[in-house]
């Protein structure tokens, strides 16, 4: 079964289930596997990622050919 044939299978699926219990397990499991990547980060990473963003908007940068040149 191609993906489009899997959608609309599961889409004929929801759309005749009643069981509201069901459909709430469904609902959690697609906004578990929707999980944004920010919340799988650790509090350190997510800290580090925000330190950075304030010294770009501060002006703190390095070009990357500079950055290059460092690192070689």
């Amino acid at each position: 079964m191609d993906i489009q044939a899997t959608k609309l299978a599961l889409l004929k699926i929801i759309l005749e289930n009643d069981n509201s219990e069901f459909l709430q397990k469904l609902s959690d499991f697609i906004k578990r596997e929707k999980s944004d990547f920010w919340d799988d980060l650790t509090e350190a990473d997510q800290q580090e990622i925000k330190k950075g963003i304030e010294e770009l908007n501060e002006g703190k940068k390095v070009s990357f050919d500079s950055f290059l040149e460092k690192i070689s």
